[in-house]
């Protein structure tokens, strides 16, 4: 049965919403496994029951289209009851992060005019100092004893139908909820319809079983639940990930598809029991979201079945690229080439457009791009390049270089970029050689201020359990590597990297944490 032989809508279309796909797969497909977690399930027609209660429940507290709900919690099959039925309603999503600071999570709740907060019990017992600041009600996705259980909440009768339109806003993804000022990244119908329609060619559809360990508030996951769902497959959830587990997860529910975050293959391909497992089901693996190196590329190719996929892009939209590593393995240094209509182009300071080969900022135009930030039209217009012509671009912050053939090799992000005594050094070149070290786990390089540079680079390390290898030691090692200026001025060994839930090094934490502990350097 192929992905569009049950549909009176056909994928081709222009247009169709997640919700109508729901909808037809209860209709055709009623008993297959739509969502399962920890031996619990729901098929096409459970799931697309729930959500329709869910529909009812939000009509019958008053929200309309265009209204927002917000969700902070750990990944379960109630909170994708919830994330479908806001949609189905025409009800935008805010889903949080649970690792945000409670003060982020009142501003981003005030931000996005959310009408409901759902939470699990362990967001709500950190939320409680600030409870009382919270205005809008509260409700328990996992039936905690904090607030209102969702299973009480659900109403037993059948929602008004609401016209999704293109246009009709999907959900606002907030880009920094843990430090910074939270940004929410405003995407519609039409930009969601758009990363159904390309699962296919991933082979998403009604036989694939994707294994999901990464949070639903973020966009790298949505990429990958939402052809699952639309398509009609089957998503396994984890609420955390856990390498080994997620091992044994994919082995006995035959997993075809999965994304996963870099960090998480490293953790993965560095099991000693990692051979053991049965994974022949697998079809396709994606990436996106950090930088992901060649070498743990190639160990995924060499030792995992199936074909290995890299993503580049931001969740604001704009260009993307793809590297597809199994046709590609000459390119492994690089996140691909652009996709199908998607413009990506390289500029410089001053915002001119560079020739292939020269380094400046990747920018980016397609379908797929956010409407804006919500309520920041001034960071809206920051985010914004627009050509000779008035097309209209996404500046991506990341620094990089396209190559003859038209891959892009990404340096870093451009706040990231080292000026020492006027040098450009960019920290994954330095990175690059600290990997080699082969007492060492993780590494990353940050630039701190220094009286006679400016800048100069420190570089943090996890070293490999069972070393006994000195931060000195490491240090004159790397420096006896590389070219003056491009020498570290100090190693740090520390116990683990401060990473966000996708698996970003939080380079800023560390430039904080640098700066109170040193101050400025000579």
């Amino acid at each position: 049965m192929t992905a569009t032989a049950v549909y009176p809508i056909t994928l081709e279309s222009p247009f169709t919403t997640l919700p109508q796909l729901l909808a037809l797969h209860a209709q055709h497909r009623a008993e297959h496994p739509a969502v399962i977690q920890d031996g619990q399930q729901l098929n096409y027609a459970q799931l697309n029951s729930q959500v329709d209660r869910a529909v009812a429940a939000l009509q019958r507290d008053g929200l309309r289209p265009g209204d927002a709900i917000a969700i902070c919690a750990a990944n379960s099959i109630a909170y994708v009851v919830m994330f479908l039925a806001a949609l189905r309603a025409g009800v935008v999503v805010a889903p949080l992060a649970p690792s945000s600071t409670n003060d982020s999570l009142l501003t981003m709740l005030r931000d996005s005019a959310a009408r409901l907060f759902f939470v699990d019990t362990a967001v709500a017992r950190a939320l409680e100092p600030v409870t009382p600041r919270i205005d809008i009600p509260l409700l328990s996705l996992d039936d905690g004893p904090a607030h209102p259980a969702l299973s009480q909440w659900l109403a037993d009768t059948q929602p008004a139908p609401v016209e999704l339109t293109p246009q009709t806003l999907f959900n606002v993804i907030y880009s920094s909820g843990t430090t910074g000022e939270p940004k929410g990244i405003v995407h519609d119908h039409l930009m969601r319809w758009s990363h159904i329609q390309r699962g296919i060619a991933f082979g998403y559809g009604p036989d694939c079983v994707t294994l999901m360990s990464t949070p639903l508030y973020s966009n790298t996951t949505l990429v990958s639940f939402l052809p699952t769902i639309g398509l009609g497959g089957t998503l396994v959830l984890m609420a955390k990930f856990d390498a080994q587990r997620y091992l044994e997860l994919a082995q006995e529910h035959r997993a075809t598809h999965t994304m996963l975050v870099p960090v998480q293959y490293q953790r993965i391909m560095a099991r000693p029991d990692f051979d053991k497992y049965d994974l022949s089901s697998f079809q396709m693996k994606f990436s996106t979201s950090a930088p992901f190196h060649g070498e743990l590329k190639a160990d995924v190719l060499a030792r995992w079945p199936g074909g290995l996929v890299e993503f580049y892009g931001m969740t604001e939209g704009g260009g993307s690229c793809m590297l597809v590593a199994h046709q590609h393995p000459d390119k492994l240094h690089t996140v691909g080439q652009p996709l199908d209509g998607h413009d990506m182009r390289v500029i410089d300071e001053d915002g001119n457009e560079l020739p292939r080969g020269e380094i400046g900022e990747v920018v980016g135009h397609s379908v797929a791009m956010m409407t804006g930030y919500l309520n920041k039209p001034e960071k809206t217009a920051e985010a914004e390049w627009y050509d000779s012509t008035g097309k209209r671009f996404i500046r991506t912050g990341d620094v990089g270089r396209f190559d003859e053939d038209g891959f892009l090799t990404l340096m870093d992000r451009r706040k990231d970029m080292i000026i020492s005594g006027g040098f450009n050094i960019y920290p994954s070149d330095l990175e690059a050689v600290l990997r080699q070290h082969p007492d060492l786990l993780e590494v990353t390089v940050i630039g701190v201020q220094s009286t006679s540079w400016g800048e100069t680079p420190v570089g943090y390390v996890v070293a490999k359990p069972g070393t006994s290898i000195s931060a000195d030691d490491i240090l004159q090692w790397f420096n006896a590597q590389v070219g003056k200026t491009q020498r570290l001025n100090r190693v740090i060994i520390t116990d683990e990297l401060p990473r966000s839930a996708i698996g970003k090094v939080l380079k800023r934490e560390l430039r904080d944490q640098f700066q109170a502990q040193y101050g400025v350097l000579d």
